[in-house]
């Protein structure tokens, strides 16, 4: 099959101020009646990326992606793909197609004829067309299963083929809504990797929907954070995880401790705060421009806390607990700690050895401490 996409030259081409968008929204607002759905988003997706727009029920995502799609008109604002003003274009035709959760496939339909529809219905050759289904099979692994129906074939193989029946056309940007949705577990997990691999090979560029934090972090280039219609934060998936921006992007992206204080000294190169209801002082260290008194929030990644019996030395970045709860998940342990306040602080443990013999268990009275490097001061 013929990759119509160009190469990409730039691995990041968002830190380049010199690269063009392949997609640029500007201002997109979409009401329904009084209320709003998307508010205000302005937004560049780059030519090849798989972006993530990531948020909970209702918050947005999939009315965007519908707008991009065609199949919502927007309230006010412009959408530009590849250079091409689409607010006035039909859904056939833009230079896209979407795969929906659901699948969609026909079911009295074999997989290939699934596959070939859409070039059937433009009036390609029917030997040109077989050609391009059998590449588009072998690519998505199903090239054994061209006479099978969907209802003969799992979850996955059926995910597949939807996959391939949205690509086969060759659109400039595939919308991606909830694709692995109704998959288990496991085979998500499997099936991320190959809809990366399917993505790179063929260069096209993907906008996939999804409320599934891991999934976002496994699939994308950047993610775009939604919340109640508008995109609170956007960046890598490191860099979402490392440095959220505001309480709701932790909280929202994997679990995080968050400790309310206030400023109890302010230098260029360090912050203390005073945690009153954990009994602690925080010692950050990097500057923030903030004032003295002033309350903030200091967030704290479980797995970047130490568990021990043993009090610091230290007169900051440490509280005392209870072991209240512990999860044994194979490859890790959570703790919950209990603090005198009543507050649940979470803290994960490495599994390295098969048994250990000293771990530490319920009841036990215990010390959590943190480097003054390791957590993220938030101001809203």
């Amino acid at each position: 099959m013929q990759n119509q996409q160009p190469a990409a030259t730039n691995p990041k081409p968002w830190l380049d101020p010199n690269e063009q968008p392949f997609i640029r929204i500007s201002n997109l607002t979409k009401k329904f009646d009084d209320f709003t759905a998307v508010d205000n988003v302005s937004l560049d997706i780059y030519r090849q990326e798989l972006f993530c727009l990531l948020g909970g029920s209702g918050c947005g995502k999939s009315t965007l992606l519908r707008m991009l799609a065609g199949f919502e008109t927007p309230t006010s604002g412009r959408i530009e793909i590849d250079g091409q003003d689409v607010a006035n274009v039909p859904p056939y035709d833009r230079p896209t197609n979407m795969m929906f959760q659901s699948y969609a496939l026909f079911p009295h339909m074999s997989v290939e004829k699934n596959v070939a529809y859409g070039l059937m219905r433009d009036g390609m050759a029917k030997s040109e067309a077989n050609d391009r289904v059998n590449e588009m099979l072998k690519l998505v692994q199903l090239d054994g299963f061209a006479t099978r129906k969907p209802d003969q074939l799992s979850g996955g193989q059926r995910q597949r083929v939807a996959l391939a029946r949205s690509l086969i056309k060759q659109p400039k940007l595939l919308l991606l809504d909830e694709p692995l949705g109704a998959l288990d577990k496991k085979l998500r997990e499997e099936t991320q990797f190959e809809l990366i691999n399917i993505q790179e090979s063929l260069g096209v560029t993907f906008i996939v929907v999804t409320h599934d934090q891991e999934e976002a972090m496994t699939l994308s280039t950047r993610i775009g954070v939604m919340d109640v219609g508008e995109i609170v934060q956007i960046g890598e998936p490191r860099d979402i995880y490392e440095f959220p921006q505001s309480r709701f992007v932790a909280d929202f992206i994997g679990s995080v401790n968050m400790f309310e204080g206030n400023v109890v000294d302010d230098a260029e190169n360090y912050v203390r705060i005073h945690c009153k209801q954990a009994d602690c002082h925080i010692h950050v260290a990097h500057g923030v421009s903030c004032t003295e008194n002033q309350k903030l929030w200091f967030a704290i990644r479980p797995e970047k806390m130490t568990l021990s019996r043993e009090k610091p030395e230290s007169n900051y970045n440490f509280v005392e607990g209870k072991v209240d709860e512990i999860a044994y998940m194979g490859n890790l342990s959570v703790f919950r700690i209990k603090l005198t306040s009543g507050d649940i602080i979470r803290v994960t443990k490495s599994n390295l050895l098969r048994r250990d013999e000293d771990n530490i268990s319920w009841d036990e009275t215990v010390y959590l401490s943190w480097e003054d490097t390791a957590g993220v001061v938030l101001m809203q």
